[in-house]
């Protein structure tokens, strides 16, 4: 009679797993696969046979008693050897697509993602915004079984209610069972008698319905709100999937947001730009004012701290920045081009004749031509 402990290297008091790292130590050694021979594939049908003893408590009970589970056996392992119980060992884990029972007919539905326009306002302050949702919902005629209400499942033929189906097969390893799917349940191990007539079998429908999201201020277009468990309900009425929520901001009219910042352009004219002034905004959160210097130019910039948008993550906001672009009067009347005349004519400047300064950061012909001249 073969001893199994001496042929994977274990005491008779080993545990279950010190009996798997010792076979899975061997075989990755002497797999055929790794180690071609004759003798290696034979070493490797020996060390197979002993863990499939030892690993069984059955066997293993039998083997200590001092009969031979495999005794007699002409390939070296019994009818039914499983080959998935190998691969547990081999690789820690259930050979590929191994199943393990039936599958339940309930499942988790899917995420569900749409899309919700905006305006800048709600982006800035948050607010309630009504969203349509077109999604699964648990069937009201099966509430979810999938089968007309009285008729129900009745065990899978072919299967026996296991949800699979077991295959003999012969390799150099001998008899090897393995697992598939049934192909007459798909795995459920029961078939529906009836299928519901609203659902054909599925256990949801289609439906539309609207909920109110609370969109969270400084929110930007890209921004997901996730709400957990208004997704599509799962086949068999299994549980909601998630529902995702992509904003789009509208654009506005007025103000372009920059970050947490909102950027105006304030036209003045010339005349309130050279005495100053004070201009009345109109922003978000109502009328504000600017105080405009006298000798205002255009491009200078005037911020209003706090008016911009919500810090989506953490306290406060950005600001609104306004930028001044002086405006210059195209049509004058005689007594207007009078006193323009005049005012040039106290300050003389009746004709100007320009003042060329330096520009900043020059173009890439400007640096060449600087660098030639030895600047």
């Amino acid at each position: 009679m073969n001893d199994y402990y001496a042929d994977l290297g274990v005491s008779r008091d080993a545990s279950l797993e010190e009996i798997k790292r010792a076979y899975r130590r061997k075989a990755r050694k002497l797999h055929p696969d790794v180690n071609p021979g004759p003798e290696a594939e034979a070493e490797f049908k020996r060390v197979s046979q002993a863990y499939d003893v030892l690993s069984d408590p059955t066997k293993k009970r039998s083997f200590d008693a001092g009969a031979d589970p495999y005794a007699g056996a002409t390939d070296g392992f019994g009818a039914g050897f499983s080959f998935s119980d190998i691969m547990d060992a081999f690789f820690g884990g259930a050979a590929a697509g191994a199943t393990r029972g039936p599958r339940s007919r309930r499942q988790r539905g899917q995420d569900a993602l749409l899309r919700l326009d905006i305006d800048l306002s709600t982006a800035v302050f948050g607010g309630d915004e009504e969203v349509t949702v077109d999604t699964a919902a648990v069937c009201d005629t099966c509430h979810g079984e999938g089968a007309q209400p009285g008729t129900g499942t009745r065990t899978c033929d072919a299967c026996g209610g296991a949800g699979e189906v077991q295959q003999v097969q012969r390799s150099f390893l001998g008899q090897v069972l393995t697992s598939r799917p049934c192909s007459s349940c798909q795995g459920y191990g029961s078939i529906i008698v009836s299928p519901c007539f609203e659902c054909s079998g599925q256990g949801r429908v289609r439906t539309r319905r609207n909920l109110t999201l609370k969109v969270p201020a400084g929110v930007d277009t890209g921004t997901r709100i996730q709400l957990a468990g208004e997704g599509e309900v799962g086949p068999g009425g299994g549980p909601h999937g998630d529902l995702y929520v992509e904003i789009l901001v509208r654009p506005h009219e007025t103000f372009q947001r920059r970050g947490d910042d909102l950027h105006c352009v304030l036209e003045l004219p010339m005349t309130a730009a050279a005495l100053g002034t004070t201009i009345p905004v109109d922003t978000l959160d109502g009328v504000e004012s600017i105080e405009v210097r006298p000798g205002a130019q255009s491009g200078e910039v005037h911020t209003l701290r706090g008016r911009g948008v919500t810090h989506l993550r953490g306290s406060g906001r950005g600001d609104l920045i306004a930028q001044l672009k002086i405006t210059t009067p195209t049509r004058l009347t005689g007594a207007q081009e009078d006193l323009l005349r005049q005012l040039a004519a106290m300050r003389g400047e009746e004709k100007p004749t320009g003042n060329l300064s330096h520009v900043e950061n020059a173009g890439l012909f400007g640096k060449l031509r600087d660098a030639f001249r030895g600047k």
